[in-house]
């Protein structure tokens, strides 16, 4: 298997959600939807579909392609379903922690597909293990479940805007129950999620992207805050927090995660990471012979780049699309397999050459120094790194796996540091102000806290800390408890 430390190199996905109402293939359309957002997490797949008395359930560990076999689709019957695609920010990574999660409570049965993070997911959780609910899980999205599960008091139901109402964090939701499908997106705005429409029946997404596989035409972005109720009655919206203005879009699905085909807040992914790439040669001109972009991150900012500087574009590094695993350790036969294995170099188109390397990120530094290192064993007279944008000084709470402060590069180390690191004749990082103006959008709409440290919404980690510590010690046993009661009995 690839060594650790190079495939982490890179921020992982967090999660793609997707929901049908009213098609009478929805798992089938689900299944395409979930394919077309396979970027956003590899680790387990589910869909859980409903013929408005029951539901059908499929989950399993690996892509979407292997997750759906053979007859499984056509065993799952009705027209609502909801998928997921996971990647683990909160819970490990088994069959017992991927989603769709599903319950039954005394309204019916509910299932639950999350996208985000949430940053009182401990606290909330302690707080309802307390009143004797048991969780079967370790993922946050649980914590949803239950709530919506529970009757409010002095009512007759817990509707959604009083569930969410509990949530802090971030959170995109496709929330299906026997006859409805509802899309929830936090006030912050923190993920994606957009309303789409096939025929007659209609589409909840992650991505655009999704909507374009299965010929659905999109309708709009679902708000920050908004909760899109579809059913037999049609479509119908509520705001939950209509007092809330701050919005804090993650700026790095524009930099990295969304997939450059999608359209968000009325941008297009693509022309908004070429439009990086530009500002990128306006901020940093370089006297360079030929730009080469990291595939396939790295594509769209190293083009706008050679667009704006009339140097030349060339894809010098070949990417493998079919790397998996490897059960043979890599052994000095091949030293750098884990580096070849992924990209190969095509040595001809830089040897002799001044070369710009583009990437969207530097997170741990192993991969690009590699690369670098690559492009000079090539004979490129030299090597310099620019990156889409800027330095990642901080940790992500809302669901990106983006590492403690102490394992990232920018944090710990100055630029020329990190230079002499990469083995670099330079390098630039656009800066933050650029990397707004690439957006077209006002910087009051994004969070950037990976950059600058300010977090839209508050977490305190020590309590986090605490209690999952609390949670993971000591559990007194049922027998403990019978011994307990046998002791008050005897004192009686």
């Amino acid at each position: 298997m690839l060594r650790e430390d190079s495939m982490q190199d890179y921020p992982k996905h967090y999660c793609g959600v997707f929901g049908v109402y009213g098609h009478p293939r929805a798992a089938e359309l689900t299944y395409y939807g979930l394919y077309a957002l396979q970027h956003r997490g590899q680790e387990s797949a589910g869909i859980v579909t409903s013929n408005g008395q029951q539901f059908y359930k499929h989950v399993g560990m690996g892509l979407v392609s292997q997750v759906f076999k053979g007859d499984v689709l056509r065993e799952m019957p009705g027209n609502l379903a909801v998928g997921h695609t996971r990647y683990s920010t909160t819970g490990s990574s088994h069959l017992g922690n991927a989603q769709p999660l599903t319950g039954t409570c005394w309204r019916g049965q509910i299932a639950v597909a999350h996208n985000g993070n949430l940053t009182n997911a401990s606290a909330v959780r302690d707080d309802l293990e307390a009143k004797g609910l048991m969780f079967q899980t370790t993922v946050d999205s649980e914590i949803i479940l239950n709530l919506l599960a529970q009757p409010a008091l002095n009512s007759h139901e817990n509707n959604v805007v009083q569930t969410i109402r509990r949530l802090e964090g971030a959170y995109s939701l496709v929330i299906m129950s026997e006859k409805e499908l509802i899309g929830v997106r936090d006030p912050f705005g923190f993920r994606p999620l957009c309303l789409g429409k096939i025929g007659d029946a209609w589409v909840l997404a992650s991505e655009t992207c999704a909507l374009d596989l299965i010929h659905a035409k999109f309708v709009r972005d679902i708000q920050p805050g908004e909760i899109v109720v579809i059913n037999q009655d049609g479509v119908s919206s509520v705001q939950a927090f209509p007092e809330h203005e701050r919005r804090a879009f993650c700026i790095f699905e524009y930099v990295y995660f969304a997939r450059p085909d999608s359209t968000i807040a009325n941008r297009n992914v693509y022309k908004v990471r070429v439009e990086m790439g530009r500002q990128l040669a306006r901020e940093f001109p370089i006297e360079a012979d030929v730009i080469v972009p990291v595939p396939d991150s790295g594509n769209c900012a190293a083009l706008g780049y050679s667009l704006e500087s009339n140097i030349p574009f060339e894809m010098a590094f070949v990417r493998n699309h079919y790397v998996g695993r490897s059960f043979l350790q890599p052994s000095q036969l091949i030293r750098d397999f884990d580096v070849r294995v992924k990209l190969n170099l095509i040595s001809e188109l830089v040897r002799g050459k001044r070369v710009i390397v583009v990437d969207d990120s530097i997170v741990r530094g192993t991969t690009c120094k590699a690369r670098v290192n690559n492009l000079k064993e090539a004979g490129a007279t030299e090597v310099h790194v620019l990156v889409s944008c800027p330095p990642h000084m901080h940790p992500c709470v809302y669901g990106i796996d983006f590492p403690d402060r102490s394992k990232l590069m920018a944090a710990n180390h100055s630029l020329e540091e990190i230079r002499n690191y990469l083995n670099a004749n330079s390098l630039y990082y656009l800066s933050q102000a650029g990397l707004v103006k690439a957006t077209g959008l006002p910087e009051s709409s994004f969070c950037m806290a990976c950059y600058d440290g300010r977090y839209p919404v508050a977490f305190d980690a020590e309590t986090d800390k605490h209690i999952i510590e609390r949670r993971n010690g000591h559990r007194p046993s049922l027998g403990d408890a019978l011994v307990r009661e046998k002791a008050q009995i005897k004192l009686l």
